[in-house]
């Protein structure tokens, strides 16, 4: 009888442990989002008569920008460091640029009518 009691003992134990050791705590939460903060492009359309854009955030450090045309090939890059970028050698097209600032990148789109 009293094997029976041990037996049932740790068995109760066995179960109240691998209960708490398989929950997983992180399973509900999202994946952590990382945007640059206030990244804004403007003006987007660009007229053909303009030859700046102006890209500015939260924190303007500064930023590495790309551009890919619609096949994905890299047409053109530079480095910003403050908010007016010079897009005059760029032709009429649609655009995609990927912004990095401060190891955070984020991409837009880019219309040049």
């Amino acid at each position: 009888m009293k094997k029976n009691y041990l037996f049932i003992l740790f068995l109760t134990l066995a179960f109240a442990v691998t209960q708490q050791g398989f929950t997983q705590s992180n399973a509900n939460r999202d994946p952590i989002k990382q945007n640059i903060e206030g990244l804004s492009i403007y003006p987007n359309p660009v007229n053909s008569g303009k030859t700046f854009i102006y890209l500015t955030s939260k924190r303007n450090l500064t930023k590495k920008i790309e551009f890919f045309n619609v096949l994905g090939k890299q047409v053109y890059a530079t480095i910003l460091t403050g908010k007016e970028l010079n897009i005059s050698n760029l032709s009429k097209g649609v655009y995609i640029l990927k912004i990095t600032e401060n190891g955070i990148s984020e991409t837009r789109k880019l219309v040049i009518k």
